[in-house]
């Protein structure tokens, strides 16, 4: 079934169906640093009509106080609680299982923040590199530590070839947890270039470990399972809008939540028609427009 764009015919109607509303935040609420078109006024319109909002990001690279931060000087009306980051979801599991060993992370600040935050220990972050070649590097300047108990992936723009083998290295312990924030491929930008994501920094540590991290971003339910947790949330009353087809959009499938594409993003138009020639149900968004504000400027004409 083909995705539905929204139309000032239908603006209204659509808008009275959920009672709820999921964000995604890089993409369809910013862009980098850019705030995009009407995003401020038409999160704060639909939170002053009554609806629940939820921000929900699989970026592990700020803690959700710091993501509080952000929103606010931008100018949107958000509570910390509204605020679910896949790095906090992480630090939760752990601290819900009663973690006691060493994290080894290959991440940001912001993600070792919000694991500290947690009561969670973790190896030092920041740049590991090799000063000699591999061979001599194995063969005896490789340290690993004796109390790792979890490998626990984000975004970290120093990944190196002696963090993704003492990561596989740890994990060869079947008793070793392997966890990620994410598996998005890219970061959306403002400006026309690839950005690499944390999943490729995740399949770069399945690949030479040979095992499969437990992912906690969407398109996992775990997201939804955590603020479900915090209050009541009706699925058939939920909106989940994103830029993103295969985390955004599947997770609002694997939820059972109504789901709006904005173009504002990483998928394009192009992406939608392909997903309608291959009968990709689950990337198929229920409606699409070109950017959120569209929500607000369809409604008042």
């Amino acid at each position: 079934m083909a995705a539905v764009k929204l139309s000032k015919d239908i603006a209204r109607v659509f808008v009275n169906s959920f009672d709820t509303v999921l964000f995604d935040c890089d993409g369809v609420l910013w862009a980098g640093s850019k705030v995009l078109y009407r995003a401020v006024e038409t999160v704060n319109y639909l939170k002053d009509s009554g609806k629940q909002i939820f921000y929900v990001t699989n970026n592990s690279t700020k803690t959700r106080a710091q993501y509080l931060e952000k929103l606010m000087k931008l100018g949107f009306n958000a509570d910390e609680k509204e605020i679910a980051t896949s790095g906090y979801l992480v630090a939760s599991y752990l601290e819900s299982i009663n973690f006691q060993q060493t994290v080894y992370l290959i991440g940001s600040k912001g993600f070792a923040e919000e694991l500290r935050n947690h009561g969670i220990k973790h190896t030092q972050i920041g740049p590991d590199t090799m000063a000699t070649d591999m061979p001599t590097y194995v063969n005896g300047q490789i340290e690993l530590e004796s109390e790792i108990g979890a490998v626990v992936i984000g975004f970290d723009e120093h990944l190196s070839y002696p963090k993704i083998l003492k990561a596989a290295n740890y994990l060869a312990n079947p008793n070793c947890l392997f966890l990620a924030s994410n598996a998005d491929e890219t970061f959306p930008m403002e400006i026309p270039l690839v950005v690499p994501g944390t999943g490729v920094m995740v399949k770069a540590v399945e690949t030479a470990s040979q095992r499969t991290a437990k992912v906690f971003g969407k398109p996992s339910v775990a997201m939804f399972e955590a603020i479900s947790k915090q209050c009541k949330i009706n699925p058939q009353r939920t909106l989940m809008i994103g830029d993103r087809c295969n985390t955004d959009i599947s997770f609002g499938k694997n939820c059972q939540l109504t789901t709006l594409l904005v173009l504002s993003g990483v998928t394009s138009l192009k992406h939608l028609e392909q997903y309608k020639h291959d009968e990709q149900h689950i990337l198929m968004p229920d409606f699409y427009t070109d950017v959120l504000g569209d929500i607000l400027d369809l409604l008042e004409q």
